[in-house]
């Protein structure tokens, strides 16, 4: 008889963007293993992001469980529904903040701890209470952010006994955003004593990244295992490549992302060669904060900037495997050095060359080393990023513009699955 576990999860299809995917393909996987895997939900979420398209992902026999929800998002959309989509995708705008938005980052930084879906929590450890003794399941796995889905586990290992894994796509208090949340010093001590609590109670810890890791062993003694997120065979590897010089990043380029040094150099290069300014093509797919945007219109770039708007994942594949660069920015901050971004391993299925702005010593750095998957550069190498470009530009002229990276299976989503198993 197969084990049986339920995964509690805030994110799932129609859900968009990347949070999604890491579980629905564990889910998917996981009965190759001798697992079935229990689904729990919230029913009618406000999720800032919808894809429709990944419904047709989701395994037609798994069981997924829903509860409802109440979140306060739909209330602050009464006071702007623009800001509120933006803060709820963690866009946050550092200047030129409107004392509506100042409002609401005080009010969503220190009265909903450690999030807006925290109300979730108690309904949830009420109905599941019962639906695990009924069901004779003893392992849940919680996943993160929201942060208060841990909460839900947490809850649950005191009134029963059960193995529960807590696991984090994102680190707690130390993600980019969450200094922008205007917090108090008590809100910062209570959301550093729940974190620890988490960390302290489950059986099991899955990070995503080496430094997130490094970071909670401070925190806690329990076992932290390295589970990173993956990719799934790209089936649109027989597109034909773009015709233009393209560089696209696909996702949200949030206002803290915005690469600067990357629009300094294309403006140099497209003043310095006619043929590179006929021929580039910088691809933005996903949300576009208004700073960028204004950065992008700063440098002269409107013209060459093809702002695409949110994709399907779908077609985010599809455009990854007709680009002739992909683009990958990260933060520049001490904080998001642990931050691996999913897209960075759909990145790696599509096979074309990786260019990547992080801070130095980035986890992403590493991975794009050791699997020979493409380059990376800190803000402040700006004359290293621009030969890079002419160099890639020259080999798009050519003709010979290729990505052959190395020791990419490791992170194909079945893979990563039998480790999970492992742990189950």
């Amino acid at each position: 008889m197969n084990k049986r576990v339920l995964i509690i999860t805030y994110y799932w299809p129609p859900a968009g963007g990347p949070g999604v995917q890491r579980w629905l393909k564990f889910v998917t996987y996981l009965r190759e293993f001798e697992i079935d895997p229990v689904v729990f939900i919230p029913e009618s979420p406000s999720y800032p992001i919808v894809d429709y398209s990944m419904i047709n992902e989701v395994p037609e026999d798994i069981k997924v469980l829903k509860q409802p929800i109440f979140e306060p998002y739909s209330l602050a959309k009464l006071l702007s529904k623009k800001k509120t989509s933006q803060i709820s995708s963690g866009i946050i705008q550092d200047k030129k903040q409107s004392l509506v938005e100042r409002f609401m980052l005080f009010v969503r930084g220190n009265f909903f701890i450690p999030d807006a879906r925290k109300y979730w929590v108690k309904p949830s450890v009420k109905f599941l209470s019962g639906y695990l003794q009924e069901n004779k399941i003893n392992t849940i796995i919680t996943t993160g952010p929201p942060h208060s889905v841990h909460l839900i586990g947490l809850e649950l290992k005191k009134l029963l006994t059960i193995k529960w894994i807590a696991d984090f796509r994102d680190p707690w208090t130390t993600i980019g955003y969450h200094n922008q949340l205007k917090l108090t010093s008590q809100s910062q001590k209570k959301h550093k004593k729940l974190e620890s609590e988490v960390l302290n109670s489950a059986d099991e810890v899955i990070v995503t990244s080496f430094q997130t890791k490094e970071e909670f062993q401070s925190i806690s003694k329990k076992p932290i295992t390295i589970i990173t997120n993956g990719y799934e065979d790209n089936e649109e590897t027989d597109k034909v490549l773009d015709t233009k010089f393209s560089i696209s990043h696909v996702g949200s380029l949030l206002t803290a992302r915005n690469p600067l040094v990357l629009w300094q150099v294309v403006k140099e290069l497209i003043e310095e060669d006619k043929g590179f300014a006929e021929d580039v093509s910088i691809q933005l797919a996903g949300k576009v904060s208004e700073t960028v945007i204004k950065s992008i219109e700063d440098h002269g770039l409107e013209h060459c900037v093809n702002l695409m708007g949110y994709v399907s994942h779908e077609e985010a594949r599809t455009i990854q495997v007709k680009s002739q660069v992909l683009l990958l920015v990260e933060i520049d901050s001490v904080e998001t050095k642990g931050i691996i971004a999913g897209k960075l391993f759909e990145y790696l299925a599509a096979k074309r060359p990786l260019l990547a702005i992080g801070p130095q010593n980035a986890d992403i750095a590493t991975i794009i080393e050791q699997t020979q998957s493409g380059y990376f550069y800190s803000p402040v190498q700006k004359q290293e990023l621009k030969n890079t470009i002419v160099s890639l530009y020259n080999q798009f002229k050519n003709g010979s513009l290729t990505c052959q990276s190395v020791n990419i299976e490791q992170y194909h989503r079945r893979n990563l699955t039998a480790k999970l198993a492992e742990l189950l």
